[in-house]
């Protein structure tokens, strides 16, 4: 089962993409978006990437909000779609987060929405800490576990359980950014339809020499 969620989500991130809003709203029952918009309260200061920015809606809204927002997404029918949603001119950059073209020292905030395990490797946080100012923080929502009954069985069926959860806390998240150099907590929010698990991991202070 996980094999073939694995294949699904490649083939809906690529060349399905035209899809994915309408699955993403299907699945959450019409949640997806303001499930992600619940990270802006986490999201510190003016400089903010978002690793992988998908049909660009948490752009959009950082957009309003008027910060110096920026973007990167490997899939390259999701630049279509952001652009789409954004204007040509919106800063977005196709590449991966394990090599991610920014200097040193960019970003107040580095932003991610339901990722896959990428945002868990070590190259990937170290290209993170690389790129974000003293002190600046990493924010990950990873995971919403339903409330609704029908989407409980429907996240069965992926294989999540709560046990689950409660593992990708302990093993998954927690250490991969302690051994990082992060310091990391973890916040529970309760909406409507749902609990997110949202991840802040601050860069610690650096001290020169």
């Amino acid at each position: 089962m996980r094999r073939f969620m694995q294949i699904f989500f490649y083939l809906l991130y690529h060349p399905f993409a035209f899809a994915y809003d309408l699955v993403a709203a299907i699945v959450s029952f019409g949640h997806w978006t303001s499930w992600a918009a619940e990270t802006i309260p986490f999201i510190q200061g003016t400089r903010i990437l978002e690793i992988g920015h998908g049909p660009g809606h948490l752009q959009r809204r950082l957009l309003d909000l008027k910060v110096d927002a920026v973007a990167i997404d490997e899939s390259a029918q999701m630049g279509m779609l952001a652009k789409r949603r954004l204007g040509h001119s919106h800063k977005l950059t196709r590449g991966l987060a394990q090599h991610l073209p920014f200097a040193d020292n960019s970003f107040h905030t580095v932003v991610s929405t339901f990722p896959t395990d990428y945002i868990f490797h070590a190259q990937t946080l170290s290209e993170i800490s690389r790129c974000l100012a003293t002190e600046g923080r990493l924010v990950v929502l990873p995971v919403a576990t339903p409330k609704n009954s029908a989407l409980k069985r429907l996240y069965r069926a992926t294989g999540e359980t709560q046990s689950d959860l409660n593992e990708a806390l302990k093993s998954k998240l927690t250490q991969p950014f302690i051994q990082a150099g992060f310091e990391t907590e973890t916040q529970i929010i309760e909406v409507k339809s749902s609990s997110l698990l949202i991840v802040v991991a601050k860069r610690p202070m650096r001290h020169d020499g």
